[in-house]
């Protein structure tokens, strides 16, 4: 995948095998299947976690999607994940990993200490052949409550995810809410 860049051009560091800081925001904080240098609670700003992407190869089929999480910009919104210290060699690994209409876009991260740096995030943009785009939570719990892919059923992948955020402490009201309506279904 040619996996554009922001117009600031990070570096994936494949020039120089120069470590690089991914953002994780979905299944990348609790479905780590990618080796990497270091691990820290991190956050980034302006953007919001939403359930707005479909999963045609993950969690869904081309027939079926499922619905996962791309990042939807809003001032202020602030967005609570892990960042990975990564060398260059990961790359094809998570770019194959994110394929469904993810690109890597560069953006500032800031760690639980105060500390901050440049790294790299997948966002899938409304402009994908993937993008579902908002509906109401209930309505996204249903979804998620009927889609299943090779990955395993959707609702695991929305499970596994609001546990991930609590164990980071992160208000998600979001990710809450479709997670509460999925269980009051079952």
């Amino acid at each position: 995948m040619n996996a554009p860049l922001s117009s600031h051009g990070l570096s994936t560091g494949s020039e120089t095998d120069t470590p690089v800081w991914v953002f994780g925001y979905g299944s990348l904080i609790y479905k780590v299947d990618f080796p990497y240098l270091e691990r820290r609670p991190a956050h980034i700003s302006g953007w919001h976690r939403r359930f707005w992407q479909g999963s045609h190869d993950h969690r869904g089929t081309p027939e079926a999607p499922g619905r996962v999480v791309t990042l939807v910009a809003e001032a202020g919104a602030v967005c609570v994940g892990m960042a990975y210290h990564v060398r260059p060699d990961v790359f094809a690994h998570l770019d194959h990993r994110e394929k469904n209409g993810y690109v890597r876009v560069e953006t500032a991260l800031h760690f639980d200490d105060g500390s901050a740096s440049e790294g790299l995030v997948y966002i899938a943009a409304e402009d994908n052949e993937a993008y579902l785009g908002p509906d109401t939570e209930e309505a996204i719990a249903r979804h998620i409550a009927r889609a299943c892919g090779p990955s395993g059923p959707n609702r695991d992948y929305l499970i596994g995810l609001a546990d991930a955020l609590r164990q980071l402490g992160a208000d998600d009201p979001h990710v809450y809410a479709i997670e509460r309506h999925l269980l009051a279904l079952t």
